[in-house]
Order: C-alpha cells, then structure tokens, then sequence
C-alpha cells in the first residue's frame, strides 16, 4: 500500500464522517435484521440518510459493513455489561439493568442474523465474544453470590432469554412495539429468575454453560469447530 494511503487510513475521521458511520452502522444493524444479510445496500444507505457513494467510502463491500454491524454490537454490549456492574450496587439490578439494555443494542437479533456471514478466523470479532462472556459470567455469579438469583440459573440460561426476546415478532409488529413488548416480558421473566420467587419452578432442559453453546456448530460451520 502506498504510504500516503497508509497514512489516509490512519488518520482520525472527522465529526461528520463519524456520524455518518455511526448511522450507517445503525441503520444496517436493524435492516440487516430485518430482511437478512442479503438485503440492499441501498436501504441502508436510505435509511441512513446517507447516500450510496458515502456507504461505501466507509464500508468496500458487503462483509465489511456485516463485520463491522457486528463488532459494533458485541463492543456495546460489552460496554453496558461492564457500566451496569460499576454502577449498580445490587448484583441482580445490575444483571437486570444488563438484560434490559441488551435488548436494545439487538446484539442477540444481530448474532444469529449474521454470525454466517462472518469471517470465520477474525480473532478481533473472536475477543469480543470472549469478553463478553466472561462479563456476563462475572455478573451472573455476583448475583449468585449475593444470593438473589436462583442457583439453578446459568450464564447461558440469560443469554438464550436475551436471544428469544430480542427476536422480532412475527405478525408485522411495529419496531418501537416489538422492543417495548421485548422489555415488558424480560420485566415478567425477571421475576422468576430471582432467588426469593416465591413458587420457584423446576426447570426441565438441559443446564447449559456457556462453553456449552461455544461448542455447539455454527450456521454453515462443520461440527466440533467453534467461533
């Protein structure tokens, strides 16, 4: 690479260019999920306020603005797992405060969306799964060390409810409804994840563990290889 390109590569974007990043990333995060990897560019670029040409100034092709969908996701998930265990005091209020605002960054509408149609051996994309492992368990066993959330509960258990509840409905729900609907069933749930419930059912199913579902095969990976 030429080293004036290099140095253009490097070099910090301007406030305007952020933005238009920032919404280019938004916009193809809900279209994305929405009507799945292969939908048009040009929606996004529309729904972004952008146009085409902007589009792919910041993203060359279609993996990279995917990759980039999903990185942004993991990292704000992460973000908010770490800002809920600093800055709540209670274990399951900051797990609760985590669950909730997972919903809205969809980073579990964005995953089984489009983990597919990403680069299988990205180690950057692989690191932010880890972490945000990790965090999730921390918070999860804060909870179970102060006592307020049933022992039977797995880190995987909060993971698997975050997916099923940041699904979009079926039924031609409105955006804003799904996701109100979404937090208005974590709160039911939220209930019944807590160690002072006071009819604590059984749970039937298996107790997953995190590296449980690692383990798992991917969509389009052979078994035994997990990402």
């Amino acid at each position: 690479m030429p080293p004036d390109q290099d140095r253009a590569l490097q070099r910090p974007l301007r406030a305007d260019a952020r933005d238009n990043r920032r919404k280019l990333i938004q916009a193809a995060r809900d279209v994305l999920i929405d009507r799945g990897p292969a939908a048009p560019l040009e929606e996004i670029a529309r729904r972004a306020g952008t146009g085409i040409a902007t589009l792919y100034r910041h993203f060359p092709d279609r993996q990279a603005l995917i990759r980039a969908v999903i990185l942004d996701a993991l990292q704000a998930t992460n973000d908010e797992a770490r800002q809920a265990a600093s800055e709540e005091p209670d274990p399951f209020r900051a797990l609760a405060r985590y669950m909730h605002r997972a919903i809205d960054v969809r980073t579990a509408a964005v995953i089984p969306a489009l983990l597919a149609e990403a680069p299988f051996d990205d180690q950057e994309l692989s690191q932010a799964r880890q972490t945000g492992a990790a965090l999730l368990e921390a918070l999860v066993g804060a909870a179970h060390q102060a006592g307020t959330l049933r022992a039977d509960v797995t880190p995987a258990d909060i993971g698997l409810l975050i997916v099923r509840l940041s699904r979009p409905l079926p039924g031609g729900f409105p955006p804003e409804t799904n996701t109100s609907l979404s937090h208005r069933h974590l709160d039911l749930l939220i209930d019944g994840l807590r160690a002072t419930a006071r009819q604590p059912a059984h749970l039937a199913g298996p107790a997953l563990t995190l590296t449980d579902l690692r383990q798992l095969p991917q969509p389009d990976t052979p078994p035994g290889q997990a990402v």
